[in-house]
């Protein structure tokens, strides 16, 4: 009786190490960017993973794996975009994305969890999530560059939409396999 209460309140060992590997993926895979020469948003697969990682670990601990890589980088780690780290990539134009990504993993989350084995709603949740990180992205980038909005847009969000589409679809076939794969690691 104990030990259910106890996973309930507490984090697993199993759930601190998929956390843990979940942020070593996002470290590792970020920092490699492809460089737009129109833009100084470059192609990234971060969002490909934070998708990826709320299959494995759902939305709070996925959240919270996001949030350790967001500190990471915050301290100087080479962990951003073009193996890059420190306060200052909040305070650049790609900050607004950095902060946006947290909306990523709770709204992408949310879906994944409340709506298990339904990717259709899983899509909708990395869809709407990528709004409001680009919603961020967009306003941070205009601010930062001293564009309009729509400017902005056009270069910071409007070339990324059809990687975005292959990302989600990425997604929702590796998502559900890795989860059950981890799934079936822990009996």
């Amino acid at each position: 009786m104990e030990q259910t209460s106890a996973k309930k309140t507490f984090v697993t060992t199993k759930q601190l190490t998929l956390i843990g590997v979940m942020t070593a993926v996002i470290c590792i895979l970020a920092p490699f960017t492809i460089p737009l020469p129109f833009s100084p948003v470059p192609l990234s697969l971060a969002t490909l993973v934070i998708y990826i990682s709320v299959f494995v670990l759902g939305m709070k601990l996925s959240t919270v794996s996001l949030l350790i890589y967001l500190l990471l980088g915050a301290v100087g780690l080479p962990v951003f975009s073009g193996f890059s780290g420190g306060l200052g990539k909040f305070a650049g134009p790609t900050g607004g994305y950095l902060i946006g990504y947290i909306f990523v993993a709770i709204i992408t989350g949310y879906f994944v969890d409340h709506f298990p084995g339904k990717l259709s709603f899983a899509a909708v949740g990395m869809v709407l999530g990528s709004l409001i990180c680009y919603l961020f992205g967009t306003v941070w980038l205009a601010a930062q560059m001293e564009l309009s909005f729509f400017a902005a847009l056009s270069v910071g969000v409007l070339p990324y939409l059809p990687g975005d589409i292959i990302k989600i679809i990425v997604a929702c076939i590796l998502g559900p396999k890795l989860k059950n794969a981890v799934h079936r690691m822990g009996n």
